[in-house]
């Protein structure tokens, strides 16, 4: 079966889950439980639409069932921050509230404009280096989005714990992808100006 599935089923059950800890942790009248169930669980279903619009070629490989069970277990951890925000019966001052949906916002944009933009120009221009408009920000623009994704995730929490599987993924797997990228891009015509003129994550910082 296609990685994709398992990530999607991942993703997809995230806001049932969110919802379940509600109703275990008796949170109605918390919102911040539903600021978070309706963030991280818009977030999931996003990712299906987007899995259905404009499907990444990296999730599209077939897998055993034991690497994608492991995947979407792996996936899970994203769970934490939920688990510790409505378990905790945690309590978000309206400034802090308005901060991490901000950071959210942007993550959004950036995640989802940048793997639409890639998607339509490996269509129309199979082999050539992206190098413009979201790619001009960063070479890896879409995982700056997704990591201020979790990290407003993360922030909603209001323990330093619960940044530990953002840490866990960005340094066991997103950062090895990112260097297999660049190695990819770097056999294209091109690569060494853009690599020049762009950070490699954090727009115009890193």
């Amino acid at each position: 079966m296609k990685l994709k599935y398992y990530i999607n089923l991942n993703k997809g059950l995230t806001i049932f889950v969110m919802l379940a800890l509600i109703v275990v942790y008796n949170q109605w009248q918390n919102t911040a439980a539903w600021v978070y169930l309706t963030l991280h669980g818009m977030y999931g279903i996003l990712w299906i639409l987007k899995s259905a619009i404009y499907p990444d070629s990296t999730w599209e490989q077939e897998v055993s069932i034991w690497y994608g069970i492991g995947s979407w277990a792996a996936l899970a951890l994203y769970w934490i921050p939920g688990w510790l925000l409505i378990s905790r019966n945690v309590q978000i001052p309206a400034w802090f509230l308005g901060l991490c949906l901000s950071i959210y916002v942007f993550g959004i944009f950036f995640h989802f404009t940048s793997d639409m933009q890639k998607s339509v120009m490996m269509e129309m221009r199979p082999g050539e280096l992206i190098t413009d408009r979201m790619m001009a920000l960063s070479r890896n623009i879409n995982y700056f989005g997704e990591f201020l994704i979790y990290l407003s995730f993360a922030l909603l929490a209001k323990t330093w714990i619960a940044l530990i599987p953002l840490l866990l993924f960005v340094t066991f797997y997103w950062s090895i992808r990112i260097i297999k990228k660049e190695k990819s891009l770097a056999q294209k015509k091109g690569f060494d100006e853009y690599k020049q003129k762009t950070k490699r994550f954090i727009p115009y910082i890193y």
